[in-house]
């Protein structure tokens, strides 16, 4: 006979369950699975076992370690091994369920720009009393709202719209446009922007050339 006919291709063999063991711990749970005699079944399953820690000895000996060896020992068996276990076994449906979905925080969708700390910052201002303090806070919210509005959307920004969304936001308790306030000009923000843009260009101009320096040349 040939000996490429009789080639065993791995999409020929039966799938692994837990990959990351290979096709040897496989064969071995399998054969610990065959086998007639209760006694010999779970010394076979405890040398299997035993293996298994063997690939990270730091922790074969870790009690939280150990439980979920044997866990992954009854799932490579497909829960068809019977052995006594040291731990409580889990069952297949338990393993099987899914997760519950994890509620993501949508505190203010239609503003993401704002970013979520600006609710925060929001609340405080409003939990405060009236005075210089709390008018200064509102103030600077204000100032902030601006500044990543116009980092996001355009080149320039009416306050009108800034106070608007300030007083959806805080439910109506901040009001700027009432008060006649004017926000920080938004040339003022867009030359910060710049500048800081120009510095960190020229940081990695600077460093590029320090890196070059002393390099021969042919």
């Amino acid at each position: 006979m040939n000996k490429v006919e009789i080639l065993e291709y791995n999409t020929e063999r039966s799938k692994l369950i837990i990959p990351e063991y290979g096709r040897h711990f496989q064969k071995m749970v399998d054969h610990a699975v065959s086998i007639a005699d209760a006694e010999e079944r779970n010394k076979i399953a405890k040398s299997i076992i035993s293996v298994m820690g063997n690939l990270q000895p730091h922790l074969r000996d870790v009690p939280d370690f150990q439980h979920k060896l044997w866990d992954q020992l009854f799932i490579m068996s497909d829960f068809k091994l019977d052995v006594e276990s040291p731990f409580p076994i889990t069952s297949k449906e338990v393993l099987q369920q899914r997760p519950e979905p994890l509620e993501y925080p949508q505190n203010f969708p239609k503003y993401r720009f704002y970013g979520n700390n600006i609710k925060r910052m929001i609340d405080v201002a409003i939990s405060w009393e009236k005075g210089d303090m709390r008018d200064g806070l509102e103030y600077a919210i204000g100032n902030h709202m601006k500044k990543c509005y116009l980092n996001w959307n355009k080149d320039t920004v009416d306050d009108a719209a800034i106070f608007k969304h300030l007083f959806e936001l805080s439910e109506g308790k901040i009001d700027l446009a009432a008060g006649g306030e004017s926000l920080t000009d938004s040339g003022q923000f867009l030359k910060n922007r710049v500048v800081k843009t120009s510095n960190r260009n020229n940081g990695k101009k600077n460093q590029r050339s320090n890196n070059n320096r002393g390099k021969k040349r042919y």
